[in-house]
């Protein structure tokens, strides 16, 4: 693929509020990428985690944006959801320019990771890897998926991959595709295959709880779920002799590093399959590190609960409780952006934080940034989109939004939640939103004009200030995030179940009533 320095890419992933492995192949790609330095800027957003898909767009300055979902397969997510989110309307979109003087944007919207055939060679390197030197004409490979009978999408993937390694020259006795919760089923896997030898490999971006903990009980490597494969090294026991066969198990395919390189295979097959004009030139308004550069000579020093202080090697990024201790040699030292996205990940005590604005996060750490670039990653990393927020706040880019009309675009499980009635909707922001739960302040409101009447004032931002003239940079909540959007569904279903409830008990006490007179 050719370089695009005026370029920037977008990773787009499923994320979780519970389980830390969900995100870490996606970050893990966009790093490779990253340094690369085939694109001027790569980032990521997800719909369960930070950044969201409503503020990735925010965070990057190039004219020019090529969106690549980091999804098995095309479907829900891919089809509805991130179009949805980020706003785009076919393959190119042509979205409004994000400061004063900067251009339009162009945003390109390349197809899922999961459907290039490139992932083929993804499939047999991991079968490689996980038995090597095993005889391919003696060993069957299995790929495994969840399986659904709500999206024939879903499925297909794995069925052309089957059928692009059964026509190869890999020498496999056999190849299938087995899933979780439809026939042929992957519990069935001695009955599907007659081979001495059995490779499975799961289809999916992330080891998650049903690649950590579920297959393992289906393929009968473990009799009850347990703990999460990172604590059992599920995957580092091979080969497991079961039911007569040598059993081989790998992590999901979304893991190997070798994924980096299918991501940017789609995005160069996506230039020729949908031509365009010309490259947009770069962009004139100053790029999101120079505005930092400028808050930071302009007096600016702390974001959240993160201290930024001058050093003579760049500057050095501490916890505020922490100022007295840096340089003392108390503390552990950090040096990567990426050592940065560890320390925002856990608690003190090793818990996964989804919600990097928690006043959760951990002391006792310093982090060295020697240059404006790793600066501005690293803060990225410790709040997700948080300088992008304030900066696009200042200039008055940031659209104002709603709960109710967001809660009016869900759809599929969630659609149910656009039924949330105002009085719901303050005692549940209430007791999510408050200062104990998240730092940020609120740009959204109920429906426009009604505000939280349940939220002190402080959780209100005050009107925009140049960003020059703050020395501490709000943290910003621009849309509702996903650990409100989840309690609201279950909050609707039970009260329209009582209201049904009440009425079915009603009806039938004037039942009664009007049979015994």
């Amino acid at each position: 693929m050719q370089a695009k320095p005026h370029s920037a890419l977008i990773l787009v992933g499923h994320g979780s509020t519970l389980n830390p492995d969900s995100s870490t192949p996606t970050m893990d790609h966009a790093e490779t990428i990253r340094q690369q330095g085939v694109f001027a800027e790569v980032v990521c957003a997800f719909w369960k985690e930070e950044p969201s898909m409503r503020e990735v767009l925010r965070m990057v300055d190039s004219p020019e944006i090529y969106v690549v979902p980091n999804f098995i397969s095309e479907g829900y997510f891919t089809q509805q959801v991130i179009p949805r989110e980020l706003g785009l309307a076919g393959p190119t979109t042509t979205l409004p320019p994000l400061a004063p003087g900067a251009p339009e944007r162009r945003v390109h919207y390349c197809d899922p990771v999961g459907i290039h055939p490139s992932m083929t060679r993804l499939l047999l390197a991991r079968a490689e890897e996980v038995a090597p030197a095993i005889p391919r004409a003696e060993s069957a490979l299995i790929i495994v998926g969840h399986g659904t009978g709500l999206n024939e999408n879903s499925t297909k993937a794995i069925k052309d991959q089957v059928e692009l390694i059964r026509a190869s020259s890999a020498g496999f006795a056999e190849v299938l595709d087995a899933y979780m919760e439809e026939a042929p089923l992957i519990a069935e896997w001695d009955t599907l295959t007659s081979a001495p030898n059995v490779i499975v490999v799961p289809f999916f971006i992330a080891d998650g709880l049903h690649s950590f903990q579920d297959i393992p009980v289906l393929l009968g490597i473990e009799e009850e779920i347990t703990a999460a494969a990172s604590q059992l090294s599920v995957f580092k026991q091979n080969p497991h002799a079961l039911r007569g066969r040598q059993l081989y198990y790998s992590s999901a395919i979304g893991t190997a590093p070798l994924l980096a390189d299918v991501i940017l295979d789609q995005v160069a097959a996506f230039d020729p399959a949908h031509p365009a004009a010309a490259p947009a030139a770069p962009a004139a308004a100053a790029p999101l590190p120079e505005r930092l550069l400028a808050w930071l000579a302009s007096g600016g020093r702390q974001i959240g609960e993160v201290l930024i202080l001058p050093h003579q090697d760049g500057w050095i990024l501490c916890h505020q409780a922490d100022a007295p201790a840096v340089g003392t040699g108390n503390l552990t030292s950090y040096h990567t952006p990426s050592e940065a996205r560890d320390i925002a990940r856990h608690d003190a005590a090793g818990q996964f934080r989804p919600l990097k604005t928690a006043p959760t996060r951990k002391t006792g750490w310093e982090l060295l940034a020697k240059n404006a670039s790793s600066l501005h990653e690293s803060l990225d990393a410790l709040y997700p989109a948080a300088l992008a927020n304030w900066f696009r706040f200042a200039d008055g880019t940031i659209p104002p939004t709603n709960l109710k009309a967001m809660l009016g675009r869900q759809t599929g499980m969630y659609r149910i939640t656009g039924l949330l009635r105002e009085t719901e909707a303050q005692s549940l922001v209430a007791s999510t939103c408050h200062s104990g739960n998240c730092l940020r302040q609120l740009l959204w409101t109920w429906d426009g004009d009604t505000s939280w009447n349940l939220l002190p004032t402080s959780k209100n931002p005050s009107p925009p200030h140049p960003a020059a003239a703050v020395p501490c940079l709000p943290l910003l909540c621009t849309d509702a995030c996903p650990l409100l959007i989840g309690p609201a569904r279950p909050l609707v279903k039970n009260r329209i179940q009582a209201e049904a409830d009440a009425k079915a008990e009603a009806d039938a006490a004037a039942a009664a009533a009007a049979a015994a007179t």
